[in-house]
C-alpha cells in the first residue's frame, strides 16, 4: 500500500533523518546500542517484503534482548488487569527511566499530538496485529515493526491508516533521534490506552525492526472458538487468565461493547448478557465470534472475577 523509495542510512542515531515524502516509511538497520535504546534507522522501501537482514554478526546478548520484548505491549495491556495498578507501574516505570527519559518523553510527546480517543481503537489494534505473530514454537514473530510490510493481508485491513497516524509523530522523533517502528508502535498502544481513560502504561525501549514479513497464519482467527484460541493463545506464551484478560481490549472500537473511546469493563459485562442470542438484529452484531466462544467455555468464566466481570 505504500510506494517504494530509494532507502537512506543515518551514520548517527542522532542524526537527523532525511526529509522523505509521506506515502514512505523508515525502516530502523540493526544496531549494536544497548537493547535499552533505540535503533539506528535506515529508510527502506515499504515493497522491499522479500528483502531479509543478515544479523549473523549480533551478538546474543542483543538477540536475546530483542526476543525478550517480543511480546511486547500485547502482555502490557494485560498485566494491568492481572496485577495491582501500583505495582505494574513501579516494576514497567524503572525499565522506561533506563531507556532514556528524554527520549521516551519526546516518543509520548509527539504521540499524544496525533491519537485521538477517535483513533485510539485503530492503534491498538495495529499493536496487537504487530506483536500477535509471535509464536513459541519457533521464536519468531513478535514486536518488530513487520507490520508495515503486512498491511496487504486481509487480517490488516485498515491498519494502513492506524501506520499513517503515527508516520506522522514518528517523523517529529526521528528529527532529533531515530526511533524504531517497533517502539513506535509499542509506546503508541499504550498511550491509545492512556487517552480513552485506561491505566498509564510505561513502555522500555529498545526493540528491533524485522526487514521483512513474519510468517502468516500467526494471528487468532476471528472465527475461533474457545479451544482454538486457548491454542493459539498458548503458543505464543499466553495463560487462559491472560487470553480473557487481553481480549478486553475489545471494549475499545466499533464492535458495540459500550463507548468506543472508553477504556472500562463493558467488554465483559456485555459478553455476560449474550446480546448476540436477541432477536434484535443489531444486537446479534455485538462482538466476533471468538467473542462470543469466551462467555461459553467454562475456563474462560472462571477467570472473571480476575478482571472484574460484574
Amino acid at each position: 500500500m505504500m510506494s517504494s523509495s530509494a532507502a537512506t542510512l543515518s551514520s548517527s542515531p542522532f542524526s537527523s533523518s532525511s526529509i522523505y515524502a509521506s506515502s514512505e516509511f523508515k525502516f530502523p538497520s540493526f544496531s549494536q546500542r544497548s537493547c535499552l535504546l533505540t535503533v539506528e534507522s535506515r529508510a527502506k522501501p515499504y515493497t522491499a517484503c522479500s528483502s531479509t537482514v543478515n544479523n549473523t554478526s549480533a551478538s546474543g546478548q542483543i538477540r536475546h534482548c530483542s526476543l525478550s520484548r517480543r511480546r511486547g505491549l500485547a502482555f502490557s495491556a494485560t498485566l494491568p488487569f492481572l496485577l495491582p495498578l501500583h505495582e505494574f507501574v513501579d516494576n514497567f516505570g524503572a525499565k522506561a527511566a533506563e531507556s532514556g527519559e528524554s527520549e521516551y518523553m519526546r516518543i509520548k510527546e509527539e504521540i499524544n499530538r496525533v491519537v485521538t480517543k477517535g483513533k485510539a481503537a485503530g492503534v491498538l489494534r495495529l499493536v496487537f496485529h504487530d506483536a500477535g505473530t509471535f509464536d513459541m514454537d519457533d521464536n519468531s514473530g513478535g514486536m518488530n515493526g513487520s507490520i508495515v510490510y503486512e498491511l496487504e493481508r486481509p487480517e490488516n485491513t485498515g491498519l494502513n491508516k492506524s501506520l499513517k497516524v503515527l508516520e506522522k509523530a514518528k517523523k517529529e522523533v526521528d528529527a532529533i533521534q531515530s526511533v524504531s517502528w517497533a517502539d513506535m508502535i509499542a509506546v503508541g498502544g499504550a498511550e491509545a490506552v492512556s487517552v480513552c481513560g485506561g491505566p498509564k502504561i510505561p513502555v522500555a525501549l529498545g526493540r528491533l525492526d524485522s526487514m521483512k514479513p513474519d510468517p502468516e497464519g500467526k494471528l487468532p482467527q476471528e472465527t475461533l472458538d474457545a479451544s482454538g484460541l486457548k491454542k493459539c493463545f498458548q503458543r505464543k506464551g499466553f495463560s487462559t487468565q491472560e487470553l480473557v484478560a487481553l481480549s478486553g481490549a475489545h471494549t475499545l472500537g466499533s464492535k458495540g461493547f459500550g463507548s468506543p473511546v472508553a477504556f472500562d469493563n463493558s467488554y465483559f459485562k456485555i459478553l455476560l448478557e449474550k446480546p448476540w442470542k436477541s432477536s434484535n438484529g443489531m444486537s446479534s452484531m455485538i462482538g466476533l465470534p471468538s467473542d462470543h466462544a469466551i462467555v461459553e467455555d467454562d475456563e474462560c468464566l472462571s477467570q472473571r472475577s480476575l478482571c472484574t466481570w460484574e
